[in-house]
C-alpha cells in the first residue's frame, strides 16, 4: 500500500523570508508554519492527509487549473476556469520595503482573488490544525475574523479575515466571486481594518519588490529563466531576522517511500547554507553574503573550536529530535520528525565550506579593519581546527550517523580550508603566520593523493581503505584541489558515471550506510556529474543530460531533495536548497558566462 502513494510534490512556494508556504497545483495550501519557518505547523496536510489541515479551494463548477509565478515574483497564480467564468488566487507573503528602509514581512498569508469574468462558484474549506495538529483546533467566528486557537499545550492562535462573508467562508457555503476578493491569514490580530483595496496595495508592493529584486540577479548567455527561479528560491530560503539559510522548507519528506530517512530540514547547515551565499554572490546578491558571516560571526564569538554542522535559524544550538507518531507521514511513510539530531555531528568538511566563503568575501568586497580582525581571528580559529582534526575519522558529508571514516571529501575540504587560509593570510599581508599552514596544506594533499586513491577502480574513493565510490568526489576539482585536465580526475568522473549513475540519474553512494542501501536519486549529484562532465570536455553529453533534468522539475521548475530513478517523481524535502543551487552553478558553467552590459541590453530588448 505505501508503495503505491501516487502523490508528487506539486507545489509552489511561498513566503517573506520569514515564513513561507506550499500551495498545491489545485490551489490548497497543505504546508505553513507560523510565526516562522521552524514554528509548529498550521496547515500540516502535507504529512498527514487527514490530520494534517490545509485551506482548499473548491470550485463548485467543474474547473481547469493553471498554475504559474507572476513573471519573475513569488507571487503564486492559480487560475481557475469554468463554463461559468474565470478568476484567479494570488497567493503570496508580503514582503517590501518601508520608508524607515526596513522590510515590511509580517506572518501572513494573502490570498487575492482576483475575477476575471463571469460569476462563478466557489466553496472554501479552511481547516487549521494548529501545532503539528497535536491536538483539537478551536474556531471561533467574529464579525470581522475567524479565529483558530490550540485547546491544549502551549497556546497559539491564528485569525482569517476577509472581504467574503465570513460566516458562509468558515462553513463552506458556496461563494459567488463577481469581483475582487481577499482572504488574509494572519498570527497577529490586525488592528486596522482589512479591505479589498488595501490587500491589493499590498500584492503590488509585494510584486515590486520581487520585480526588483530579480531584476538584479546575473544574465548569462543560457538558462535565465532557469537561474532566476532557482535564485528567488533561495532567496526564499534565507531568514531575514538572523541571516540564515534553510536547507529546505520542510520537515519528513521521505528519500523513499515507505522508508524511514525522513528529516527536518528547516535548519541552516553550514555547508549548505555556505554553498548558497557561494552562488548567490556570484549573482550578485551581496547583501545574503553580508547577512549570513554576521550570523556566523556572531555564532563563533570564542577563540575556540565550537564549530556545530548546523544550528537553528535563531542560533540555537540544541536542535532536540523528537517524532510525532500521530501524523502518519507523506505517503504514509513513518516517522514525522520536528529537531534534527545530526547537529551533533562531527563533519570535518565544514571547515573548508566556511573559509571559502571567507575568502570569496575578502575578495569582494571592502571590509572595515573591525571586521577584518575579526574575520581574521576566525580564520586562525578553523586552521587550528583543521590541525588538530583533519586526521580524524568524520560522519562526511552524507552525514553516516553510526559509521565514522576518513572520508576522502572530508579531507579534501580540509585542504580547501588551509588552502583559503593561505591565500587571506596574503591578502591581509599576514604571510609571516602563514608559512606553517603551507606545509600543512602539501601534507595534507599528499596523504589524500596517496590514500584516497585506488589502482583497481581507476579513481578516487569514498573514504580511506575502500573501493566504493561517492559522487562527492566530483567536488574536488570545483574546490580548486585537482584540475579538470588531470588524468586521475578524468578516470574518476568516468568511473563514478559508469557506478553511480542509473537511469540517468545519480546515487549519492551504493554501498549500505546505517540505514541500508539507498534507494533514490539524489538530486544535486546528477547537477554534479553533469558538470564534471563539461569540464573534462564531454560538452555534448553534459548538455543533453542537463536539458533532460530540467524536465524533471514540478510544473513550476522546482526540485525536491531526491528523484525516484524509476518515475522520476520529486521525493525528499523540498524544494532543496541544495537541489537549486547546483542547478545554478550547472547553469552558468553550461550557459556560456555572464553577459556584457551590451549583451545584456539586447537581451532584455528582445
Amino acid at each position: 500500500m505505501k508503495k503505491q502513494c501516487k502523490r508528487n510534490l506539486d507545489y509552489g512556494i511561498i513566503g517573506n523570508c520569514r515564513s513561507g508556504a506550499l500551495v498545491s497545483k489545485k490551489g490548497s495550501i497543505d504546508w505553513l508554519c507560523l510565526p516562522k519557518f521552524d514554528s509548529g505547523s498550521i496547515f500540516g496536510k502535507l504529512l498527514d492527509e487527514n490530520k494534517g489541515g490545509s485551506f482548499e479551494i473548491k470550485p463548485i463548477e467543474k474547473s481547469e487549473t493553471e498554475q504559474f509565478y507572476d513573471g519573475n515574483t513569488n507571487i503564486l497564480v492559480t487560475r481557475f476556469t469554468s463554463k461559468k467564468g474565470i478568476f484567479e488566487v494570488h497567493d503570496f507573503m508580503p514582503r517590501y520595503k518601508l520608508d524607515n528602509g526596513q522590510h515590511y514581512t509580517p506572518p501572513d498569508i494573502l490570498r487575492y482573488i482576483k475575477h476575471i469574468k463571469g460569476s462563478p462558484s466557489v466553496k472554501f474549506k479552511y481547516d487549521p490544525r494548529l501545532e503539528y495538529a497535536r491536538y483539537d483546533t478551536k474556531i471561533d467566528i467574529d464579525k470581522s475574523f475567524i479565529k483558530a486557537s490550540t485547546t491544549y499545550g502551549d497556546y497559539n492562535s491564528i485569525y482569517l479575515y476577509s472581504s467574503l462573508n465570513i460566516n458562509d467562508l468558515a462553513c463552506e457555503q458556496p461563494l459567488k466571486i463577481t469581483k475582487d476578493q481577499f482572504i488574509l491569514i494572519s498570527y497577529n490580530q490586525k488592528l486596522l481594518k482589512q479591505t479589498v483595496d488595501r490587500s491589493y496595495m499590498k500584492l503590488h508592493r509585494t510584486k515590486a519588490y520581487w520585480l526588483t529584486w530579480s531584476d538584479r540577479t546575473t544574465i548569462f548567455g543560457k538558462y535565465n529563466e532557469t537561474i532566476t527561479r532557482s535564485a528567488l528560491v533561495l532567496k526564499l530560503l534565507s531568514y531575514q531576522k538572523s541571516g540564515a539559510i534553510l536547507a529546505a522548507l520542510t520537515t519528513s519528506l521521505p528519500e523513499t517511500i515507505g522508508e524511514v530517512r525522513n528529516w527536518d530540514y528547516r535548519f541552516c547547515w553550514i555547508r549548505d547554507a555556505s554553498m548558497v551565499i557561494k552562488i548567490m554572490t556570484d549573482l550578485d546578491h551581496y547583501n545574503l553574503a553580508h547577512r549570513y558571516l554576521k550570523f556566523i560571526t556572531e555564532l563563533l564569538p570564542e577563540k575556540d573550536e565550537k564549530i556545530q554542522i548546523m544550528y537553528g535559524i535563531d542560533g540555537h544550538k540544541k536542535l532536540t529530535e523528537t517524532e510525532l507518531s500521530h501524523l502518519d507521514g507523506y505517503c504514509n511513510s513513518k516517522p514525522v520528525r520536528v529537531g534534527n539530531a545530526a547537529y551533533k555531528q562531527k563533519q570535518n568538511d565544514i571547515y573548508g565550506i566556511l573559509m571559502d566563503v571567507i575568502y570569496q568575501h575578502f575578495q569582494l568586497f571592502s571590509v572595515s579593519l573591525e571586521h577584518s580582525e575579526e574575520l581574521w581571528t576566525i580564520t586562525r580559529n578553523i586552521t587550528r581546527a583543521v590541525e588538530r582534526n583533519w586526521k580524524r575519522p568524520d560522519k562526511g558529508i552524507w552525514e553516516m550517523r553510526e559509521n565514522n571514516k576518513h572520508f576522502t571529501f572530508s579531507k579534501v575540504l580540509c585542504w580547501v580550508a588551509v588552502d583559503r587560509a593561505i591565500k587571506i593570510g596574503d591578502l591581509l599581508q599576514q604571510k609571516r603566520q602563514t608559512v606553517e599552514w603551507v606545509k600543512l596544506r602539501e601534507t595534507i594533499k599528499e596523504d589524500i593523493m596517496s590514500k584516497a586513491w585506488s589502482e583497481k577502480k581507476n579513481a578516487f574513493t569514498q573514504a580511506y581503505g575502500f573501493e566504493d565510490l561517492d559522487a562527492s568526489i566530483l567536488l574536488m576539482e570545483p574546490y580548486g584541489f585537482i584540475s579538470a585536465k588531470d588524468p586521475k580526475y578524468k578516470s574518476t568522473v568516468i568511473q563514478i558515471q559508469k557506478e553511480l549513475e542509473y537511469k540517468g540519474l545519480m546515487f549519492r553512494y551504493k554501498n549500505r550506510d546505517d540505514f541500508g542501501t539507498p534507494s533514490s536519486a539524489f538530486t544535486i549529484c546528477s547537477f554534479w556529474l553533469i558538470k564534471s562532465l563539461y569540464k573534462i570536455g564531454h560538452k555534448k553529453e553534459a548538455i543533453q543530460k542537463f536539458e533532460k533534468l530540467l524536465s524533471y522539475s514540478n510544473h513550476l521548475g522546482l526540485f525536491s531533495e531526491d528523484l525516484d530513478f524509476e518515475t522520476k517523481r520529486l521525493l525528499g524535502n523540498f524544494p532543496q536548497a541544495y537541489s537549486h543551487l547546483a542547478l545554478i552553478e550547472t547553469a552558468m558553467e553550461l550557459g556560456g558566462g555572464n553577459l556584457s552590459k551590451e549583451e545584456k541590453l539586447l537581451q532584455l530588448i528582445h
